[in-house]
């Protein structure tokens, strides 16, 4: 909330409380008060909240549309729980994914929601670097973009903020954020991704999920962890790369690496 209103998005903000707000409520009608008080209901919500306000322009047609995306994001949390519960996969934030992309899809069609972030539409091309193009000049920033960008947005303080909430809650879950965030930035830069990308942290948000998700949440951290982890993290860039080019000629955002890459390296 904070990163999101010093960086002049206030919509961002409050979109994130109205969409939290919004999908726990709903979660109050599932059976299980576990997962309710744990939160498991609200965070979906949340990221739809932050999402649509980044991608369209705040109308009250925007507003309703959270409201709407918050309330699916909990039942197809559900859903996806109920189908994946086999083999004791979480449904992570493919509720939030696939709800927030509708919504973005929907944009296209219809006059009430106009776009003012997404991506234009572009065939697929092979990525051609300015000879003078270079990435990660001042990593320290770059890491914690990535960080913040798991909120949709690229902020120094925000990504900072969100290091230290985590550290509040578990020290192992920040350290592995940070490493997640930095290993991202280096394999990026190895493979040759946009520069400007690489900066405002759009290769690492991903793989600070990832990092987070298999070095710490689900599993307890030990050296095989860590390893393990790494290899997730390098493959969630690649990831990343493969869904921008697939989904550049529909224009929506690819949000989807974190989620697919735990599902496969979920242990």
């Amino acid at each position: 909330f904070v990163g999101a209103y010093g960086e002049g998005n206030p919509a961002v903000a409050y979109g994130c409380v109205l969409g939290t707000v919004v999908a726990t409520l709903t979660g109050l009608t599932m059976r299980d008060r576990k997962s309710w008080r744990s939160g498991l209901y609200g965070y979906n919500g949340c990221l739809v909240g932050a999402a649509l306000p980044t991608f369209l322009v705040a109308t009250p047609i925007v507003w309703a549309c959270i409201v709407l995306g918050s309330i699916v994001s909990v039942i197809v949390m559900v859903c996806i729980a109920d189908i994946l519960k086999t083999w004791k996969v979480a449904a992570l934030t493919a509720p939030f994914v696939l709800t927030t992309w509708m919504i973005l899809l929907a944009s296209y069609a219809f006059a009430g929601l106009h776009s003012s972030g997404l991506p234009t539409p572009a065939l697929p091309h092979p990525l051609v670097l300015d000879s003078g193009a270079t990435a990660g000049g001042n990593l320290f920033v770059s890491m914690f973009n990535g960080v913040s960008q798991v909120f949709l947005f690229s902020s120094l303080i925000g990504g900072i903020l969100f290091i230290i909430g985590l550290a509040v809650e578990s020290l192992w879950a920040a350290v592995f954020a940070v490493g997640g965030s930095l290993l991202a930035l280096f394999t990026a830069i190895f493979l040759g991704a946009n520069p400007s990308s690489i900066d405002a942290g759009l290769y690492a948000f991903s793989a600070v999920l990832t990092a987070i998700a298999l070095g710490s949440t689900f599993n307890k951290p030990s050296w095989r962890v860590l390893a393990y982890t790494i290899v997730g993290v390098i493959f969630t860039v690649i990831v990343q790369g493969a869904l921008n080019i697939l989904l550049s000629p529909i224009g929506i955002p690819p949000d989807m690496p974190f989620v697919l890459a735990s599902w496969l390296f979920w242990s």
